[in-house]
């Protein structure tokens, strides 16, 4: 009980700039523009600025156990096979609407959510192992689901497909950032403090601006439609996906840091790009936009939970 609530009161901070956000959407009559506006500062200069400062002193972080995906991503593999399951038997999905349901209950909001989180709750020495969940969550999880999805409507795999998505996730600024700032940490050398002192100014507005965003960006979506199906989308994406996660965090024997990290990952709410996902696909889309909110809300309370059963 004291480690959670330890880890609610470094979470409470962070979640009222959410609801600050969806607030001044929701109230304030802000236009729709504001929150598109914002969301690109922030993932094109703001993050990106923060994640380059920090991974261009890599030779000063601790290492990283690199096992951390295999229990990240295999938990998410297997929670997205049971959420197909669950989309067919309970809800008579198609495929393509069984593999936008599997990627809601896997799909985590990692970069607006995630990062500030671990920042707020691990520290700093948790960045680096954010940052590799973040090099491969996008195309792992994207290639996931066009491949079901094709395999759905052709019965074979597309090369271009893969090829398509592969090159979106390297065009990404924040991917791109995270390799620059590896590759600089490693060359040894130190960033100039004319450079430094405003990537370090630009990344302290980054994750604030980032929770932010994604208060107002929830603004735009309806919580009522569909949500039953929303429901049983958040249920093994909060409290499912952690316990797989932690589980085979455990089996590998990850060390305690790894470990906190992908279980916190796990435990986050959705990342908005799944609803665009379940737009693209027309598929699950009232659901989606229900399971983004309601994913969003509850994980204040499911991630502290999910770190105090970590250990942390």
């Amino acid at each position: 009980m004291t480690a959670f609530l330890h880890h609610l009161t470094l979470g409470a901070p962070l979640f009222a700039l959410i609801l600050i956000g969806y607030l001044l959407m929701r109230f304030a009559g802000w236009p729709r523009t504001m929150a598109q506006h914002l969301t690109t500062f922030v993932f094109s200069v703001g993050l990106p600025a923060m994640l380059f400062r920090m991974m261009s002193d890599l030779s000063q972080l601790p290492p990283v156990d690199g096992r951390l995906l295999v229990a990240f991503f295999g938990g998410c593999l297997l929670v997205f096979l049971l959420g197909r399951l669950i989309a067919g038997k309970a809800f008579g999905l198609d495929g393509i609407g069984q593999s936008v349901f599997g990627i809601g209950c896997i799909f985590s909001n990692n970069i607006m959510l995630g990062l500030p989180l671990a920042k707020a709750s691990l520290g700093d020495p948790a960045i680096p192992s954010v940052a590799l969940v973040l090099l491969f969550n996008a195309l792992i999880l994207w290639t996931l689901v066009s491949l079901s999805v094709e395999w759905h409507r052709h019965g074979s795999l597309s090369l271009k497909g893969l090829r398509d998505t592969v090159q979106g996730v390297l065009r990404n600024p924040i991917i791109l950032a995270i390799l620059a700032g590896s590759a600089f940490g490693l060359s040894g050398a130190a960033l100039p403090a004319m450079l430094d002192s405003p990537l370090k100014m630009l990344g302290q507005t980054g994750m604030p601006l980032a929770l932010v965003a994604l208060g107002m960006s929830l603004a735009e979506y309806n919580l009522k439609s569909e949500w039953k199906v929303s429901l049983a989308i958040v249920i093994p994406k909060l409290l499912i996906l952690p316990l797989i996660v932690f589980g085979l965090a455990r089996l590998l024997a990850l060390p305690p840091l790894e470990t906190r990290v992908i279980v916190l990952l796990a435990s986050i709410g959705q990342g908005a790009n799944v609803f665009l996902m379940a737009r693209q696909f027309k598929a699950v889309e009232g659901g989606m936009a229900g399971a983004l909110i309601l994913s969003t809300a509850l994980s204040a309370i499911t991630t502290p939970l999910a770190l105090a059963m970590a250990g942390s």
